[in-house]
């Protein structure tokens, strides 16, 4: 996706870590490093226990309040009162008054450096080129090298991926979104269908957007509206804001095959960049939905409604199909659970829009780099802020945000972490509270760490989204409908990572654009039109499709279109050359 990824988010990471269920792949080059990874696991031990650098006897505990802007909301948030947070505090000593975006972040990110007024603490993901331009944001390479010995050892040759550009190889922020050592085992999107659906249906394939279109359709018939009279509905799209990017366009991408690099497409040859809406092929995955939309099947408010409004039908149990991701719903989608109605929760299958096709969901982007967090130019204390982050990144920081406190939320036995029948039960039924309480999964994208899949120095996973515990959190309703397909978890009914090439950049959707560059601005105004145009092309008649398409197309090209992408084409080959001579090849 774009500027939410991977869309991403606090949010992906509080339901996937706290769920023990579930938002960086890996190829054969990952698969060698997975072991380096845990070998490093037990180097400098010390350090990665107590959150102490080489030759620091003692850490200043001394009670800080730093502030902290994120561009990702979490509603969860409990103003570090949950069991996780008084332990980092504990431990650090620090506190955080932190505030997540409601609405555009980019407008505040833009309203800070345009006054120059900064918190401590900076999470602007796609938007760090705003504050880089301003001035707004420390270069961290120097305070890495002297104070964060865990930041260091995670990342290990892979620091260098999180330098700026070719021309400014400072590191602006350390990488935080992607994950190191990384397999990914969570399918948390594709098309989703209530499990009732499919077993009426009789569990037939879900292969392609026919396949998905026709099981709506037949329930639909036999069953208009829910026990209540209210009217059934067959696919909402959630369309406010940047939830577009999600709900709505990405997936125009995936079901024709494309790898996940945001607005643009790439050639995996070539490198160059084309804004995906102007692919002949994608014209038919948004001709499918005009064709939804005629038939009644798409929401009719999908376009005007607001995100509360999505999660509310989502929690009614009216809506039989999604396209989303499992953290965009989430929230509605526990309110079911909680209410026991588990048949009316979501599986994911990987749509396309034939057969030939293949869902690209797992398309490994070995460590992206990228996105992460910053220290501002103005705060108060950079090395305490370091200090702080490199604790977030030792093995005690990271198995406390992915598993919370020994004794409460996991217990050791014989040498292995497992999460007693009481707090899964819990975690599966009402997993809001459990968050919010917990704090479990917070500090995700604030803090360097390994990937799911990854095994610390006692040999222990340090995620729960592993293929152990992924099942564990599944009701037995969803175990149902897996055993129905023969799998046990959903990647299982997806094509695998070595079905594809690891991308040599990682993905282009968390390539730092500086804000004043040209190619931003013209993102913004294609950003514009496409967000007018693409839901006037579904809801047009399906008369009116191509009349409404071309015109799109032809006010692309007089917005600038073909310079955009002429110049995105130039981030992206930057960046493979920025790569190709790191130490991780």
């Amino acid at each position: 996706m774009t500027n939410t990824k991977s869309k991403a988010a606090a949010l992906l990471m509080t339901f996937t870590l706290s769920l023990g269920l579930l938002a960086g792949c890996s190829g054969t080059k990952e698969d060698n490093n997975k072991d380096a990874g845990k070998n490093t696991g037990t180097a400098n031990n010390g350090a990665a226990n107590t959150g102490k650098g080489a030759g620091e006897n003692k850490e200043d505990l001394t009670p800080v309040k730093f502030s902290m802007f994120a561009e990702d909301p979490n509603p969860n948030w409990n103003n570090m009162q949950d069991d996780v947070s008084k332990e980092i505090t504990k431990k650090t000593g620090v506190t955080l008054d932190a505030e997540f975006a409601v609405g555009d972040p980019a407008q505040k990110v833009a309203l800070m450096a345009a006054s120059g007024q900064y918190p401590d603490i900076i999470s602007a993901k796609g938007d760090i080129g705003k504050l880089v331009d301003a001035g707004g944001v420390l270069d961290l390479t120097d305070l890495i090298e002297k104070h964060a010995p865990n930041i260091k050892k995670v990342l290990g040759p892979y620091l260098a991926r999180a330098k700026y550009t070719t021309e400014d190889q400072s590191i602006y922020a350390i990488p935080t979104w992607a994950a190191v050592d990384e397999q990914k085992f969570v399918a948390g999107g594709g098309f989703e269908l209530q499990h009732r659906i499919v077993k009426e249906a009789g569990y037939p394939q879900i292969r392609t957007v026919k396949d998905y279109e026709k099981v709506i359709k037949e329930y639909l018939a036999k069953h208009p509206t829910d026990e209540n009279g209210n009217k059934n509905i067959g696919v909402s799209l959630n369309a406010d804001d940047w939830h577009m990017y999600i709900s709505v366009t990405n997936p125009a991408v995936a079901t024709t095959g494309g790898s996940d690099d945001g607005e643009y497409w790439v050639d995996q040859e070539t490198f160059e960049a084309t804004y995906h809406f102007r692919r002949p092929e994608e014209k038919e995955y948004f001709r499918w939905l005009n064709h939804m939309n005629a038939e009644g099947l798409l929401d009719p408010e999908s376009f005007v409604q607001k995100y509360d409004q999505y999660k509310a039908k989502v929690a009614s149990g009216r809506v039989l199909g999604l396209i989303d991701q499992d953290w965009d719903y989430n929230d509605g989608q526990q309110a079911l659970k909680t209410a026991g109605k588990f048949d009316q929760t979501y599986g994911h299958y990987p749509v396309t829009m034939s057969e030939d096709i293949k869902e690209p969901s797992f398309w490994p982007t070995g460590f992206m780099g990228g996105y992460g967090i910053s220290i501002s130019s103005t705060a108060k204390d950079p090395v305490r802020i370091i200090k702080f982050l490199d604790f977030l990144a030792s093995d005690e920081g990271q198995i406390l945000n992915n598993w919370g406190i020994e004794g409460k939320h996991y217990v050791v036995e014989n040498g292995k972490r497992v999460v007693p029948k009481e707090v899964q039960d819990r975690i599966n039924n009402d997993n809001t509270a459990f968050t919010k309480e917990s704090g479990i999964g917070f500090y995700w994208n604030t803090m360097v760490h390994y990937g799911d899949g990854a095994k610390d120095s006692t040999g222990n996973y340090y995620t729960k989204n592993n293929p152990d515990l992924i099942p564990v959190g599944y009701s037995d309703v969803e175990k149902e409908t897996l055993k129905a397909y023969n799998a046990t978890i959903w990647k299982d009914l997806f094509p695998k990572e070595e079905e594809f090439k690891e991308k040599a950049y990682g993905a282009a959707w968390n390539i730092q654009i500086p804000g004043e560059d040209e190619v931003a601005v013209l993102g913004n105004k294609m950003k514009d039109i496409t967000w007018k145009r693409v839901p006037e092309a579904i809801l047009a008649k399906p008369e009116n499709f191509d009349k409404v398409w071309d015109a799109y197309q032809q006010d692309l090209i007089k917005a600038g279109v073909e310079k955009m992408e002429k110049g995105y084409t130039k981030y992206v080959q930057d960046r493979v050359a920025l790569w190709s001579d790191d130490s991780s090849k």
